[in-house]
């Protein structure tokens, strides 16, 4: 059975101990949210100062509350940037007071960039918008963002008792 090292043999129990705590990660199962990749959005910042999203006539982006995405925004730029060389910006605001939300001003230099970021925990219907007066039309730069609750999934329903 166990293999023998310098005249010992390994006693079962240990062994077995061994092998179950070397299997013991693998048998447990990870967290719904910890299973999950961060979903992908893509953005368009495009030169006439619009959102757009592929396929949307009328961006939006919809979310649940707490979910991981990973936010791709391609920026092309318009006719003025900051001096930092930012050529847009992407502000979410929140509903009720249409203040930043913390970890979501984004400064958008030409070309694609990458942002993980968590969606609010709190539902309710945001507004993105370009913080680099970056043309004429700047004002209409805008996208709804959309916060739906989190779905509790989990298996423990009191409905039946």
């Amino acid at each position: 059975m166990g293999r023998e090292i310098h005249g010992h043999r390994p006693k079962p129990a240990l062994l077995r101990a061994r092998v179950f705590a070397a299997l013991l990660p693998w048998l447990l199962p990870l967290p719904a949210k910890a299973q999950q990749a961060p979903r992908l959005i893509e953005v368009l910042a495009d030169h006439d100062s619009r959102y757009k999203i592929k396929g949307q006539s009328k961006p939006s982006i919809t979310v649940t509350a707490g979910e991981k995405i990973l936010l791709r925004i391609t920026a092309i730029r318009a006719k003025e940037r900051n001096r930092d060389g930012s050529i847009h910006g992407f502000s979410l605001l929140r509903p009720k007071d249409h203040k930043p939300v913390p970890g979501w001003e984004l400064l958008l230099k030409p070309g694609t960039q990458q942002f993980a970021l968590t969606a609010p925990a709190e539902p309710g219907e945001y507004q993105v918008v370009c913080t680099v007066i970056c043309s004429e039309g700047h004002e209409q730069m805008t996208l709804k963002f959309v916060v739906e609750p989190e779905i509790n999934t989990s298996s423990n329903s009191e409905a039946g008792k």
